[in-house]
C-alpha cells in the first residue's frame, strides 16, 4: 500500500489530482497530510483540523466497472468501513445520509468523493476523509463536532489507525467488485442515522416529521412523512432539524 506523508499541503484531494495529472497511481495510493490549509467537505465547507491531532488524508481508485448512476456505492462502502473501524471503540456509531459518520448527535467524520468520467463510466475516484482522533477542542463555529478521544478518553496511534481504515475499506471494495452491492446498499441503509421512527426535516416548502424509507441507488433519500405521502431528494435539497 503506497502512503505519502506530507507535513502539510492546501488539499489531500487536490493532491492527488496534482499527480494523477502526471500519470496512472498504483490503485490505493493514498496522500495524508498533518495538515491542510484548505481542507474541504461537502459543496465546500471547510473542514476544521489542529494539526498533527487527526487524520486527513485521500486516496485514489479506478472502479470503472461502475456507470455514472451506480457512483453512489462507493460512498457506501467508505462510510461502512468507517463506521465498521470505529465500532472497536465505541457504541453509537452511524451513518448520517449521505456520508457523515456521527456519534449519537456529533459528527465524528466527514468524506468528499471527486469522480472522474469517462462517457458513462467512472475513470477514478478520489476518496478524502477527514476523521477526528485526538483533537479535544474546536474553534469553528461547526455546530457538532466530536472527537475520538472526546468519546473515548484516550490517545490513538494515527498511524495505525490509517492502516486500519484503508485494510477496511479495501476489504468493501474487494466485496463491491465480487458483486456484493445489493447487500453493502442494505448495511448502508440499516446503519443510517436517525433510520428508526418519524423525526423533524427541512425542505424549500417548510418543516416536516417523516422517517425514512430507502435510499435509491443513485443515492437519492426516500422519505415517508406522518400523512403516507414518499418524497425524493438529492443531497442539499433537505436537511435534518
Amino acid at each position: 500500500m503506497n502512503i505519502i506523508n506530507l507535513d502539510e499541503t492546501h488539499s489531500t484531494n487536490q493532491y492527488l489530482q496534482e499527480l494523477l495529472q502526471n500519470g496512472e497511481l498504483e490503485e490505493g495510493t493514498c496522500v495524508r497530510a498533518g495538515f491542510q490549509t484548505a481542507g474541504r467537505g461537502q459543496q465546500g465547507n471547510f473542514w476544521e483540523s489542529k494539526e498533527g491531532k487527526n487524520l486527513t488524508f485521500s486516496i485514489v481508485i479506478y472502479p470503472d466497472f461502475l456507470s455514472i448512476i451506480e457512483q453512489f456505492i462507493i460512498s457506501q462502502i467508505v462510510s461502512l468501513a468507517i463506521k465498521e473501524v470505529l465500532d472497536h471503540y465505541s457504541e453509537d456509531i452511524l451513518v448520517k445520509w449521505p456520508n457523515d459518520i456521527y456519534w449519537k448527535d456529533k459528527k465524528i467524520a466527514g468524506i468528499l468523493i471527486e469522480n472522474s468520467l469517462i462517457g458513462n463510466q467512472i475513470q477514478h475516484s478520489i476518496i478524502g476523509i477527514g476523521l477526528n482522533v485526538n483533537q479535544e477542542t474546536f474553534l469553528s463555529d461547526a455546530p457538532n463536532p466530536v472527537s475520538l478521544k472526546q468519546i473515548t478518553n484516550r490517545d490513538f496511534d494515527l498511524d495505525a489507525l490509517l492502516k486500519e481504515i484503508l485494510n477496511t475499506i479495501f476489504k468493501f471494495y474487494l466485496k463491491l467488485i465480487q458483486g456484493g452491492a445489493g447487500e453493502i446498499r442494505k448495511q448502508y441503509l440499516n446503519c443510517l442515522y436517525r433510520r428508526v421512527g418519524f423525526h423533524s426535516y427541512s425542505d424549500e416548502n417548510g418543516i416536516f416529521r417523516a422517517k425514512i424509507e430507502d435510499v435509491q441507488d443513485n443515492g437519492r433519500l426516500c422519505l415517508l412523512t406522518e400523512a403516507g405521502e414518499k418524497r425524493l431528494y438529492y443531497f442539499k435539497e433537505v436537511s435534518h432539524i
